[in-house]
């Protein structure tokens, strides 16, 4: 069974940073490629950045490129999503998803999905 966890969600001040994680088990995290997501209240939700299994990433958003830098750490399962310099705008759910392959699929060929993390920024 596969479960995935995000942590460190938190309100923060605009121009702030702040780093999101995801402890994934019940999988070869490995060889599965990861992604981080986005829900704001009232909106689709959003796909962000996918990581290969060897750390290639994939942009599914230009929005925050630049800003946000996704990572992971195949010891510990685990993988993040630093985002600076943060405004009002990305309050929003953050999930984490973990893919079906080695490599990044499109937004929509993910099946494994956690139960977010609130980030709320205030201006």
């Amino acid at each position: 069974q596969v479960k995935i966890v995000e942590s460190g969600g938190v309100s923060v001040q605009a121009g702030g940073s702040l780093t999101l994680s995801c402890t994934v088990s019940g999988l070869t995290f490995a060889h599965t490629a990861m992604a981080w997501f986005r829900q704001a209240p009232g909106k689709e939700r959003e796909g962000l950045q996918c990581i290969s299994w060897n750390g290639g990433i994939d942009h599914y958003s230009h929005h925050e490129q630049g800003r946000f830098t996704i990572s992971r750490d195949n010891a510990k399962n685990t993988v993040y999503l630093q985002m600076d310099n943060l405004a009002p705008g990305d309050s929003a759910m953050y999930y984490c998803a973990a893919g079906s392959s080695y490599v990044c699929p499109a937004p929509y060929g993910f099946n494994n999905w956690g139960r977010g993390t609130q980030v709320t920024v205030s201006s």
